[in-house]
């Protein structure tokens, strides 16, 4: 998902919406991602800005051979309910 970018320095996905930024942390050991926290501002809840962040970011992630390990509660949700991306588990 080309809206979905990779914030090397800050170590978070964003996708910018409505001119507020929704973003996913991670920490990144070797071929291992781990997602810590997963914010979506309170005027974007609701309207699916919080999955395309991380459907944008496992695709990253997937293109780049790492494997997941879903610390934060909203990405191991997302994972949960999408089987396709089962096999980034760490």
């Amino acid at each position: 998902m080309s809206d979905v970018r990779d914030n090397i320095d800050e170590q978070r996905f964003e996708l910018t919406e409505q001119g507020h930024i929704a973003f996913a942390e991670y920490q990144i050991e070797g071929d291992v991602i781990t997602f810590t926290h997963t914010v979506v501002p309170g005027s974007l809840q609701g309207m699916g800005v919080g999955s395309r962040l991380i459907e944008g970011a496992l695709t990253d992630v997937r293109s780049r051979g790492l494997k997941v390990r879903p610390q934060c509660s909203f990405v191991a949700a997302y994972m949960a309910r999408h089987p396709e991306w089962q096999d980034l588990k760490a």
